[in-house]
């Protein structure tokens, strides 16, 4: 085969790529390539007055009966022409020659490759290999191209400044999100407060307003006992005011009174335990208390459909941050009456497509929607043989809903590491990170299709 020169030869083409608005997901195809392949017969002499021609040429492939036989870069053709007597051995002889000494191990990578993952692929060569370029291969055409190391290197750190702006940017955002919350959680607290003061004044007086009323009416029965002939007046007057009844419906309309003012009183109660800001460590709390009123401020989603079964066991003071329990246990409840909900909506459309002869398939009795919470005590052997067991507190809450598919179940799971954690912080994401980073806890979910969801609360007790 006769030897090519550099008068034969194809000249460098550089590919910008597909895309230079760089993201994490950027691949090695979207940067600029050169397309710059030889004969590995052609003339070392060639090579080196097309490196002078292109300066920012980093190598050549090299090919032989047309395949890949290797790269050649540039830094190291010319580390050995400068060699004593390398240029006589070497200049006017085939490039396999100089090929055969020079030869080095070479990184190849798919144009798919991200370029993070290539970057840090790039980075872990050995020290005499940094500076050498990297073969791209191109899938749909089986072509081999060259990518400079330094271009790879930019786009490397700039996708790293992308994501170092966006995550300040997101914990930013997040910043002003607490402080937005923990501003309207002390407004709230505020607010309850005001409406405690007149709740109170209300719940004090109703003591005295009911007897005093008794004593009307125990002083009126007493006039009419001694005085039995009224005068008209009087006679109409009573007959007007209904007293006989006023009497009756007196005492039920102050302790329905009574009651009103127990409901308002639990449930601003409840919402200042919700709106509790936790303070620096956390403190001994009544998670009976906690759950009760998580449950008290959804009770209007509550409907009567919906049956709540507490099994409590005898649990002490657990200490915690009770404000984000109470998160917690809200995003939970929350979960499983939207799941009951949505399969009491699809039972009564399956029912009326019965009932009109759309739905031929046989009528399956459906148990009444069910949330259970069940609490107790419970031991884990100590990880050494001389400590005592260690007790954590364990809540559970399993709903008869719909379920999770196996899938939606993994994916869920899945959505709990700190990989997914970032890219999606959903009410059970938070939830989570609550009980396991911030409690030291575990946190478990359950689920079958048809068969309903169970989420598991294990809490270390000290």
């Amino acid at each position: 085969m006769s030897k090519q020169s550099d008068s034969q030869l194809s000249p460098p083409v550089l590919s910008e790529g597909s895309d230079r608005d760089l993201r994490s997901e950027s691949t090695l195809g979207e940067l600029p390539l050169y397309v710059f392949q030889v004969d590995i017969k052609c003339e070392s002499i060639a090579i080196t007055r097309i490196f002078e021609k292109y300066p920012l040429l980093p190598g050549v492939i090299l090919l032989e009966e047309g395949k890949f036989a290797g790269m050649m870069s540039r830094l190291r053709l010319l580390e050995y022409l400068i060699r004593p007597r390398a240029i006589e051995m070497f200049l006017h002889e085939a490039l396999e020659v100089l090929y055969s000494y020079a030869r080095r191990e070479i990184l190849m990578l798919s144009e798919q490759t991200p370029i993070v993952d290539a970057a840090r692929v790039a980075l872990r060569r050995s020290p005499e290999l940094l500076g050498e370029p990297i073969v791209v291969k191109m899938e749909e055409s089986s072509e081999y191209r060259l990518l400079n190391v330094q271009e790879l290197n930019i786009a490397y750190w700039q996708i790293r400044g992308i994501e170092t702006q966006l995550r300040f940017e997101h914990m930013q955002a997040d910043t002003i999100q607490s402080e937005k919350m923990a501003s309207l959680g002390r407004l709230v607290d505020g607010v309850a407060h005001e409406i405690l003061d007149p709740v109170g004044f209300i719940w004090g007086n109703l003591n005295y307003v009911a007897d005093y009323s008794q004593n009307l009416i125990e002083l009126m029965a007493a006039y009419e006992k001694y005085l039995p002939d009224l005068p008209e007046e009087i006679v109409q007057l009573r007959a007007e005011m209904e007293l006989d009844y006023l009497q009756q419906d007196l005492p039920r309309a102050m302790a329905s009174i009574r009651n009103g003012a127990d409901r308002l009183k639990k449930l601003v109660s409840s919402l200042q335990n919700f709106c509790h800001i936790d303070e620096v460590y956390p403190k001994p709390a009544d998670l009976h208390a906690c759950i009760d009123s998580a449950l008290l401020l959804i009770k209007s989603r509550l409907s009567g459909e919906i049956e709540v079964a507490r099994n409590y066991g005898h649990l002490p003071p657990v200490s915690c941050y009770a404000g984000q329990l109470n998160q917690v246990f809200m995003n939970i409840f929350t979960m499983a009456i939207d799941g009951l909900l949505n399969k009491a909506v699809n039972q009564k459309f399956v029912q009326e497509f019965r009932e009109i002869g759309l739905d031929a398939s046989p009528v399956e009795i459906s148990s009444k929607s069910r949330i259970e919470i069940t609490t107790k005590l419970t031991s884990q052997p100590a990880s050494l043989p001389a400590a005592p067991d260690s007790r954590w507190v364990t809540i559970k809450i399993a709903d008869n809903g719909p379920g999770m598919s196996p899938q939606k179940l993994q994916k869920l799971l899945a959505s709990f590491s700190a990989e997914k954690r970032q890219e999606k912080e959903t009410s059970l994401v938070v939830s989570y990170w609550i009980v396991t980073a911030k409690h030291g806890g575990q946190f478990h979910v359950r689920s079958q299709p048809g068969e309903g969801t169970e989420f598991e609360i294990i809490l270390p007790l000290v």
